[in-house]
């Protein structure tokens, strides 16, 4: 007699009992959690739904894409850079690091297991995450659990009238990898962050005529100045200075490295870049040459979008443009309100809801690792006082198994 549906499903659901900690996310934030968790003894079950680790750079970054800050503000914890790497390592550089990472730590993720649920069971006192697989669905149980799939989880592609009318040719930046397939081609970029900026510059590179939506404000400074990384100025003169001095200095020299970019269509916003970073995780742009581009025509400064049309894109000032290709360098969002249930911890918009630095730690042995908005370097800083915490734990009920251990063997030789 052949089994119901409802009999089938719950015959193929597999229900692992995780000693230690359940971490979703194989990317940076998860690596590093998970060699910290090594470093302090503690065993864990790292889980990626891709087929890979930091599927979002191996597979959905382009090609030219390098750290946007000097290789010791990105590193992961435990490990450094090699030496023989430059200042700015490129895609496939941390990509060897990050492999190396987990090779040096002994990281096994179990891929392709993608996270459908996850839920605090009371009634036990453990976490149940449920994933899907080749093999059917699998329900993980731990008294930890460790959201890590990061900040870029999933692509954000706004809704403007007129896109599905418009034709081929549209993209999301995650799709992009050279400007080879656009030469000769009218481009335009949505989105004026570092993706938008860079994906412009290679662009124009590849002999293509790009133009960028500029909707809103931006910063955009040096990627150095006077042979220093900016980023690196800024932390150090954060050390002495107030934020909003800092800011004052940062503008002030960057006025004098790139002179008045306003006149190029980037309206500066009111409030400085470090501390609209710190209030609304709006990262300035680091230019790496494209404003030598935008000065020189070849990327030409395009208002918002009001509508498409086929091949072709209506202005917010009404100009239309012919356009071969839209490319939607409009960022991404947080996957975890998608599956985290029962819980308050994240807000709508994917981020926790308590800001930086307490933005790691929930109730009933809930972390989130990689959401401070701060790069890398966040994410190492909360991997670190994550595992710091529930190894703490971890080896205080090792020593009482070993103390009750002893006691029960003292007993019996009495006896």
């Amino acid at each position: 007699m052949p089994r119901s549906t409802n009999s089938s499903t719950f015959f193929s659901r597999r229900c692992v009992l995780v000693n230690g900690p359940i971490i979703v996310g194989a990317g940076p934030s998860g690596l590093a959690t998970a060699a910290c968790l090594k470093d302090q003894g503690v065993p864990f079950v790292i889980l990626e739904r891709a087929d890979c680790i930091a599927s979002l750079w191996q597979r959905r970054t382009y090609d030219r894409l390098k750290l946007h800050l000097p290789k010791k503000f990105c590193e992961l914890p435990l490990f450094p850079f090699p030496k023989d790497y430059p200042e700015y390592p490129n895609k496939k550089q941390f990509i060897e690091y990050l492999e190396s990472y987990a090779k040096q730590f002994g990281i096994r993720p179990r891929f392709n297991e993608n996270v459908k649920s996850s839920r605090y069971d009371e009634a036990c006192g453990l976490w149940r995450v449920r994933t899907t697989c080749v093999n059917g669905e699998v329900e993980y149980m731990g008294r930890w659990l460790v959201a890590a799939t990061g900040e870029n989880a999933e692509r954000m592609i706004p809704e403007i009238e007129g896109i599905l009318e418009f034709g081929d040719g549209v993209s999301h930046v995650c799709d992009y990898k050279s400007g080879k397939e656009y030469a000769g081609k009218r481009v335009l970029v949505v989105g004026c962050g570092n993706s938008g900026m860079e994906v412009s510059l290679d662009l124009c590179d590849h002999n293509a005529f790009p133009s960028m939506v500029v909707r809103d404000s931006v910063h955009v400074l040096p990627c150095e100045i006077f042979g220093r990384s900016t980023f690196e100025v800024a932390v150090y003169l954060m050390k002495w200075l107030p934020l909003w001095l800092v800011d004052r200095i940062v503008l002030i020299l960057s006025y004098l490295v790139l002179g008045n970019v306003e006149k190029y269509g980037l309206k500066r916003p009111c409030t400085g870049p470090l501390e609209l970073k710190n209030t609304h995780g709006k990262t300035p742009v680091l230019d790496i040459g494209a404003l030598g581009k935008i000065k020189a025509g070849e990327i030409k400064i395009v208002p918002g979008v009001r509508r498409f049309l086929p091949g072709k894109v209506q202005l917010v000032d009404g100009t239309i443009l012919d356009i071969d290709s839209v490319i939607f360098a409009t960022g991404y969002n947080s996957n975890v309100p998608s599956w985290l249930q029962g819980s308050d911890f994240f807000a709508n918009d994917g981020f926790p809801k308590k800001p930086f630095p307490n933005s790691w730690k929930g109730e009933s042995g809930f972390y989130a690792v990689g959401f401070t908005k701060k790069g890398l370097l966040g994410a190492s800083f909360d991997a670190v006082r994550v595992a710091g915490e529930i190894g703490k734990v971890w080896k205080e009920e090792i020593r009482q198994q070993k103390r009750q251990g002893a006691y029960h063997r003292r007993c019996f030789s009495q006896l």
